[in-house]
């Protein structure tokens, strides 16, 4: 008997800027449309059009400045739910079967924590028999529902988040995230015009160059996809290419793979031994990065938005001391270029104040005025000139 080969199935997400009006969501069916006709089983998960949350809960503001956690996820999650619909009618209208799918119809069940849930469980039964009848289903993406029946949303990136864990528990062949660059790349080109997209970049790499600020792909989703051993792809929304794929290939882990920046941090001087600062931060669920400077002293640093939390924490015992970033070069062995790297920069008189490091990350913190420039350096010394000299293939971070 002939064994017919299954479908590849794929999960695409499309963030906010991707379905920011008709034309777009237009143009995200035809994209689903074509991988359809490729003979691949798709789900779409789908965020909120571009600037509707941020609408939303300017709205829940204007009733309460700080609105019950409970309906703030009910009116949020709204956002993701118009996305779903419009696409599912622009896919049926083009002659596709298309049905949308909440969180809680989809199967994504969550903790209990709202305005931050993360996913506990999904049951993916309804959407594989939505597939097993040819429809492409479209996912609201950041929601689920705890065991209270409660909605749920999953917090800053959430919807990557749906896209992975979803993935996972189909089975999926690839999990493609559609964004508005076209892949990871050496560093944000925002910063570094002529940072080069990588072809292919490890698990390991990606883990922490999100991490250290790389904004490409959110952390959680990374993490997940990881330890589901669901390849990822970053993709283009408005144009072809293969993009960067997310992988283990051990391959991709030569050298220095790319740069991330945290900046919009403060360096603080606390009044209190590293064991017992680090026990008060616990208690508050907060981490920063710490060294111990004397038996009573401890540097520590924090990002600005965190400085009114940590001040109701520590009090008269915190004192500010400099607006720093925080430089972070990851690779396979970065920690042995340490020493060359702070040469480098000192010759271009930047002072690095500390550093960590590990078997894949090398974390230097700098003055913020500082922050380009440096940059600029480490990665024409570390990425661009290696590459020159040994032709090694190009991987990517943004």
């Amino acid at each position: 008997m002939t064994q017919i080969a299954r479908k590849s199935l794929i999960v695409q997400k499309f963030g906010g800027t991707s379905v920011g009006s008709i034309e777009r969501i237009q143009a995200v069916a035809e994209r689903v449309i074509k991988a359809k006709e490729e003979g691949k089983q798709l789900v779409v998960v789908v965020s909120a059009m571009s600037g509707e949350t941020n609408r939303l809960l300017d709205l829940a503001q204007q009733v309460d400045a700080v609105p019950a956690e409970r309906e703030l996820d009910v009116l949020l999650s709204a956002g993701e739910q118009v996305s779903m619909a419009l696409l599912a009618m622009m896919l049926n209208r083009l002659g596709h079967a298309a049905v949308s799918l909440t969180g809680w119809q989809a199967g994504i069940k969550t903790c209990s924590q709202h305005n931050d849930a993360k996913i506990t469980d999904i049951d993916p039964s309804y959407i594989q028999q939505l597939l097993g009848q040819d429809q492409i289903v479209i996912v609201a993406g950041f929601q689920g529902i705890n065991d209270e029946r409660d909605i749920t949303t999953l917090g800053r990136g959430g919807s990557d988040t749906t896209a992975v864990a979803l993935a996972g528990a189909l089975h999926a062949d690839e999990c493609q995230i559609f964004t508005d660059v076209d892949g990871v790349y050496t560093c944000d080109p925002r910063l570094v015009p002529q940072a080069r997209r990588l072809d292919v970049v490890h698990f390991d790499d990606m883990t922490s160059l999100a991490r250290n600020g790389a904004k490409v792909l959110q952390l959680q989703s990374v993490e997940y996809a990881r330890q589901h051993r669901v390849p990822l792809r970053v993709l283009s929304s408005f144009e072809e290419g293969k993009g960067t794929l997310v992988s283990f290939d051990s391959s991709a882990a030569l050298g220095v793979v790319g740069i991330a920046l945290k900046n919009q941090q403060t360096l603080l001087d606390v009044d209190m031994p590293v064991s017992e600062l680090q026990e008060q931060l616990n208690l508050f669920g907060m981490q920063c990065w710490c060294k111990a400077v004397a038996a009573d002293s401890t540097q520590i640093v924090t990002a600005n938005e965190d400085l009114a939390r940590l001040k109701l924490v520590l009090g008269k015992n915190m004192h500010q001391v400099a607006a720093v970033s925080t430089l972070s070069v990851v690779g396979d062995d970065v920690s042995e270029l340490a020493d060359h790297i702070c040469t480098v920069l000192a010759e271009a008189g930047i002072r690095v104040r500390q550093n960590k490091r590990s078997t894949h990350c090398l974390s230097l913190l700098i003055s913020e005025d500082d922050h380009q420039l440096a940059v600029d350096i480490v990665h024409k010394r570390f990425v661009v000139e290696p590459e020159s000299l040994d032709n090694r293939p190009l991987l990517a971070v943004s």
